[in-house]
């Protein structure tokens, strides 16, 4: 049986992209008339055989009778506004990472004094949400005991909701202990690299809850992600993976509160990254936010080599606007003052 996908392309922005909706010539991405698009890529599979082709949204009567039924539908859920975002276009998610060894910032905030100012930085700098975890999840990284995690972020997350009311509490973490005590103390999304995965007793702690929750795709393990990871196609075997614990999380109460953040460089190489980074907009047809990190990953040094930073900064910006313009809603970053600077420059010269 032939399974098809839809990607929007051929985008429009700013006041164009209005007066284009207006006249009934392109469609709103994700809800934001700011970016608008009048063609989709409409992949099909069928067994091994992937094939692609690009048409005009006015052009969609044409195709064969399934075709056509999956891909107005999947059409319904591009142009649908994403509830997360409430009235903003994107948000930041700002990273602390309270370990001695993630692999950019390790040790550098596992002291709570040093974290909290740390958040009070990100929050004045633009932060919507801060990400808050302590184990590293860097490529080769080892598993450290829910106790252990847990006495390094307590403090902070105790805290927060009280320092930061109007912030959004994200709990990067793959252990139930820890969600259970995060969820206490009022997060409001929990992002599991493993999507649930790892430890069988988070779903019990997060089900039927008002949370966010981040479908997170990783092949393999930290430890292990890195080894050689393959792939059929990466971009739809990740769309399968999103559908499949989609439906999963149907059965929930709060199913409509989730987030899909494709991994990148978690059980990918730089051909996969640059991959899906390139046909992001794939995954708008799922219909839910989309978040992504790209803040310092490998596949910068990989393509700048001898122009590397430690930062990354230019690296980590310049992929950000390029997804921005594809319609990606959420940023995990480390830099949140210069990446927000980018991001108002960039929107403000395409409303031009």
């Amino acid at each position: 049986m032939i399974k098809y996908y839809t990607r929007a392309c051929n985008f429009y922005y700013g006041n164009l992209s209005k007066e284009l909706i207006k006249k009934k010539k392109t469609l709103p991405l994700c809800g934001n008339k700011e970016i608008s698009f009048d063609q989709v890529e409409i992949f099909s599979k069928n067994k091994n055989k992937i094939t692609s082709k690009v048409i005009n949204i006015k052009k969609i009567n044409i195709l064969p009778k399934l075709a056509k039924i999956k891909v107005i539908l999947d059409i319904k859920k591009i142009v649908k506004k994403r509830k997360f975002l409430n009235k903003k276009k994107n948000m930041l998610m700002g990273i602390l990472n309270m370990t001695p060894d993630s692999f950019s910032d390790g040790g550098k905030f596992n002291d709570n004094k040093k974290a909290l100012n740390q958040i009070i930085k990100m929050v004045n700098s633009g932060a919507d949400i801060i990400d808050i975890g302590g184990e590293s999840s860097r490529p080769g990284s080892k598993t450290i005991f829910p106790k252990i995690e847990w006495q390094r972020v307590s403090h902070v997350i105790s805290q927060f909701k009280k320092k930061f009311p109007k912030i959004l509490l994200s709990i990067d973490t793959r252990k139930s202990l820890v969600v259970k005590n995060a969820i206490k103390n009022k997060a409001d999304i929990i992002n599991d690299i493993s999507c649930f995965k790892f430890d069988k007793k988070i779903y019990k702690e997060i089900k039927n809850k008002n949370l966010w929750k981040v479908i997170h795709h990783m092949q393999g393990t930290p430890k292990t992600m890195q080894i050689n990871p393959k792939y059929d196609n990466v971009l739809l075997d990740i769309y399968d993976f999103f559908e499949e614990e989609i439906k999963k999380i149907k059965k929930d109460n709060y199913s409509n509160k989730v987030i899909l953040d494709p991994g990148i460089g978690f059980g990918k190489n730089l051909k996969h990254n640059l991959m899906i980074l390139n046909r992001i907009s794939i995954f708008h047809s799922l219909g839910f936010p989309v978040l992504i990190g790209t803040s310092r990953k490998r596949f910068i040094n990989q393509i700048s080599k001898k122009f590397d930073t430690k930062e990354r900064l230019g690296g980590t910006l310049s992929s950000i606007l390029f997804l921005l313009s594809q319609g990606v809603q959420i940023f995990r970053i480390h830099n949140v003052r210069e990446i927000k600077q980018g991001i108002l420059v960039f929107e403000n010269l395409l409303n031009r």
